[in-house]
């Protein structure tokens, strides 16, 4: 408990701390310039972006850990899942509790510091136990990134506005792939896979330094108020918005459907690189490059889009279950995709590039499906209604979804040898019909849980 005490006093930096009326003040002029939401909005986007660098990394160079550290695919979907995630949402929530008490800009900050180094020393792994710590500690450090983020951003913007910025934070995501899949081809390719840990790794510490001298802490309640700061300072109990959010039906099938989404998308994507090389012999930098750009564009393309079309529809309609349905369609709508690239195309460049459409169709539940959340609770509720969201989503999506896939790859090898990987892939395509499901019953009750929710 001590510990704890100490961590939120250093968080709770008495220049930037938010119930000061001055630095309230002074904050204030600053978000109700737009140009200085946007840039804040970008900043946090960027750091999200490193921590997807960070975490994918892994995955393209997939092929050459196996070999090296002389892995089998469900060790290697242990390392690129449950590794990271079981930390991750062990520590998500009482980092976002941190953040709803404390200064998220700070945590943030030192939670970037943190994978950063993490993700360097994962360089220095030499057995399966040696990198799955380095994971673990890499998963500690990413756990304080989103969560305070989120908080920040629905804070700056309005409801009517926040799918849409939520979005483009979540961009981050295939931004990330984008730039971990050509730095790691191409770093694995010309020096090694170690190489490429460090080099990925190390630049988060100067960003972190950016971040905390660039940007100020919005005041709670901005956006609901954007004349004067929020005044009520009291910070709901965990166990209150947990009760809260469990008690509305529509969080917990959107949830469940989140997770499922991500179960596919994570057991998919980590496994792609792999499918890749084994299946259709790729060298690692054509992987890199041509499964970047196709994972990296197209889920950058559709994340914006799932926010802007849900947003647009919500706003012309004023039906806000447009936020579920958007990613209700999607995520059926993927299915024939990712069938196609698995089982009916033969030549791997064909198949990288054919990743582009489910990549797109993918991406768009994140933005929407995390407004929903913020929109049922309270505004200093926000960060750890993010991380609660995000306990689902990684524990059952990033940390089963990969390891499942690696499983039922070598429950398969004993019949088709290096092509299980194919199979194992399409099996994980079914799940998305699961998931659907659990979107239209959100979709049932979501606006009497909203006209229910706490101001």
């Amino acid at each position: 408990m001590s510990k704890i005490i100490s961590v939120a006093e250093t968080l709770s930096d008495p220049h930037t701390k938010v119930s000061s009326t001055s630095d309230n003040t002074d904050s204030t002029l600053d978000y109700q310039n737009p140009n200085y939401r946007y840039f804040v909005l970008g900043v946090l986007t960027f750091v999200y972006v490193l921590s997807f660098v960070d975490r994918q990394i892994l995955n393209i160079l997939g092929e050459y850990i196996i070999q090296d550290l002389q892995l089998s695919d469900g060790q290697f979907g242990a390392l690129s899942g449950i590794a990271f995630a079981a930390i991750y949402v062990i520590a998500g929530i009482p980092v976002a509790r941190l953040a709803d008490i404390g200064v998220r800009r700070n945590v943030v900050a030192i939670s970037l510091a943190v994978w950063s180094v993490m993700t360097a020393l994962c360089g220095a792994a030499q057995n399966f136990w040696q990198l799955f710590l380095a994971r673990a500690g890499v998963g500690i450090g990413e756990s304080g990134g989103s969560p305070p983020s989120h908080s920040m951003i629905s804070d700056i913007f309005p409801a009517n506005q926040r799918a849409t910025a939520l979005s483009i934070y979540s961009l981050g995501v295939y931004g990330g792939v984008l730039i971990g899949y050509l730095a790691g081809g191409y770093l694995g390719a010309m020096f090694s896979w170690r190489v490429a840990f460090v080099v990925v790794g190390l630049p988060g510490v100067l960003i972190a330094i950016f971040l905390r001298l660039a940007v100020k802490e919005p005041p709670r309640g901005f956006s609901e108020n954007q004349q004067k700061p929020h005044k009520d300072t009291s910070v709901p109990p965990f166990k209150k918005v947990l009760a809260l959010l469990w008690s509305r039906s529509s969080f917990k099938h959107l949830a469940l459907g989140c997770a499922l989404h991500a179960f596919v998308t994570y057991g998919l994507g980590n496994f792609m690189p792999v499918f890749l090389g084994r299946v259709h012999q790729m060298p690692i930098e054509q992987i890199g490059l041509w499964l970047g750009l196709c994972s990296g564009l197209g889920g950058l393309a559709g994340t914006f889009a799932g926010g802007y079309l849900s947003d647009k529809l919500a706003n012309r309609s004023g039906d806000l279950r447009w936020h579920l349905w958007v990613p209700l369609y999607s995520t059926v709508a993927a299915m024939p995709f990712y069938l196609a690239t698995f089982l009916f195309i033969d030549n791997g460049l064909h198949a990288a590039m054919s990743w582009f459409l489910p990549a797109f169709i993918g991406g768009m539940y994140l933005g929407p499906c995390l407004s929903m959340t913020h929109g049922l609770v309270g505004l200093r509720m926000r960060a750890v209604s993010s991380a609660i969201l995000f306990f689902v989503i990684n524990l059952i999506g990033l940390g089963l979804g990969p390891f499942i896939t690696g499983l039922t790859s070598d429950f398969l090898k004993p019949l088709y040898g290096d092509e299980s990987i194919r199979y194992a892939l399409a099996c994980m395509v079914v799940v998305n019909a699961w998931c659907a499901v659990h979107y239209h019953l959100a979709s049932k009750t979501l606006r009497s849980d909203l006209a229910n929710a706490p101001q």
